[in-house]
């Protein structure tokens, strides 16, 4: 029986595990564990119960064992940017601040000690209040920062809380807007003209490499031994390794948030990037995802939540398919990123209409927001894209992606799925050397799951 794998997938509003294996060439996955997972309000700020989080990746280890494998590695990926400060002695400083906690979006302190333009020269990060290099400054001001020993991006604490070991990851490392798209580590003028202690950061992991085996008494709460691998803990980065994309095919990564973009070799920090707000953020060998963050489906999710009851996302698509408009919203406006109330806000925008009408103008908007992000990487490439591949759990929306192909007039192809949860597996396999290389993981891929066309 060959190896078994356990990818944790942490969402900012769920987390599972994924058990799986290969079988006859074609990789086999099962949910073994689910969990909810929401910023905490604290002290007027937002935080994560990352004790809770923890707990939960214990559950689903021990879930494991009842599907009647145990398994022999494991890997952890969640969202970028934050992160938590420790102590000398591997202690939590403070809690792990969510990055909707606009209140430490210290921008402004930021950019009057380096200025944007050099900040993106240097990183290739685009622009959002939320990045780690804005957050820190508000620890640095609260004199957190002074009393710290190291930090770590949430999926490496969590590998640290199992195995004792302290390491960084490269792609998510490269969220925080300090890591240099030239030489791939941090830069040290960022840090030393932002007050920030070089000897916090780590040297970079690269996904696809071992960190280590389970703690003594982590091995003995699940009953058998787990080697923890770097995975490509920033979730999007894992989400687009598992398409079996071809050279110079864009893609969407679907969820909470739209990550829409484009593998290159080499980073694009040019001014024509910077204006259009395209990211480059760190993937497999050093390369990057040319990409930019559209808001996605949280609009959609908060919505869900003020409505009662409840109702499923096909009730809330029947809604808005019911109810078309014409209105729309900038579905990038920080007017979004954590109202009090998403369904006042959007009103606030386009008036008041019924709400089957709103969800329409959310769905709408997004589909046309992916257009123009698509002609503006055309734009900044020279290149004009036959189609367009969608990947994560947003994908099984069939009417955005419907409105996404007419939206850009084009085919849209949509899958994997289980597009993040797929890409930590392939790195888990390459880590224990069940698969040779990302080409050969996703022909693997090919084989395992179906792709869906859409036609504009």
């Amino acid at each position: 029986m060959g190896k078994a794998y356990l990818a944790i997938d942490i969402g900012a509003s769920s987390g599972r595990g994924i058990l799986a294996y290969m079988e006859e060439g074609v990789l086999k996955m099962e949910e073994v564990h689910r969990f909810l997972n929401h910023p905490i309000e604290k002290d007027g700020g937002l935080i994560w119960d990352v004790d809770h989080l923890f707990n939960e990746i214990i559950a689903a280890m021990k879930a494991c064992a009842s599907f009647g494998r145990r398994i022999d590695v494991m890997g952890i990926d969640t969202w970028g940017v934050d992160y938590v400060l420790l102590d000398e002695k591997g202690n939590r400083l403070s809690d792990c601040h969510s990055y909707r906690d606009t209140s430490r979006h210290k921008v402004n302190e930021v950019h009057g000690k380096i200025p944007f333009e050099k900040l993106y020269k240097k990183t290739g990060i685009q622009f959002q209040g939320f990045n780690t290099v804005y957050q820190l400054q508000d620890d640095l001001e609260k004199g957190l920062l002074g009393k710290a020993h190291s930090l770590l991006m949430l999926p490496d604490y969590l590998n640290y809380l199992l195995t004792g070991r302290k390491e960084q990851e490269y792609t998510n490392a490269t969220t925080t807007g300090m890591v240099n798209c030239l030489t791939h580590r941090w830069d040290e003028e960022i840090l030393a003209k932002l007050g920030y202690n070089p000897s916090l950061f780590l040297p970079l992991s690269e996904p696809g490499t071992m960190v280590g085996r389970l703690k003594k008494e982590v091995e003995e709460e699940i009953g058998y031994q787990v080697e923890v691998a770097h995975v490509a803990s920033h979730d999007t980065a894992s989400a687009v390794l598992s398409i079996p994309l071809k050279k110079d095919e864009p893609y969407i990564s679907s969820g909470t948030w739209s990550l829409l973009g484009l593998e290159v070799e080499k980073a694009n920090s040019s001014e024509q990037a910077r204006k259009y707000n395209y990211s480059n953020e760190g993937g497999l060998d050093y390369s990057f995802r040319f990409q930019k963050n559209i808001m996605g489906l949280w609009m959609i999710q908060e919505i869900r939540n003020e409505l009662s009851p409840k109702p499923d996302f096909p009730a809330m698509v029947e809604m808005a398919k019911a109810n078309p408009s014409k209105k729309r919203v900038d579905v990038n406006s920080s007017k979004f990123l954590s109202p009090k109330s998403m369904i006042g806000a959007i009103k606030e925008e386009v008036g008041e209409v019924p709400i089957g009408e709103l969800i329409h103008i959310v769905y709408a908007s997004l589909s046309e927001s992916y257009a123009r992000s698509l002609k503006e990487i055309e734009d900044i490439t020279g290149k004009r894209f036959e189609k367009l591949h969608i990947t994560g759990g947003g994908g099984k929306n069939a009417f955005l992606n419907e409105l996404t192909a007419k939206a850009i007039a084009r085919p849209v192809e949509v899958g994997p799925i289980e597009g993040t949860a797929i890409g930590n597996l392939l790195m888990q396999m390459l880590a224990a050397k069940e698969i040779s290389s990302l080409k050969m993981g996703r022909e693997i891929i090919k084989n395992s799951i179906t792709i869906q066309e859409v036609q504009p």
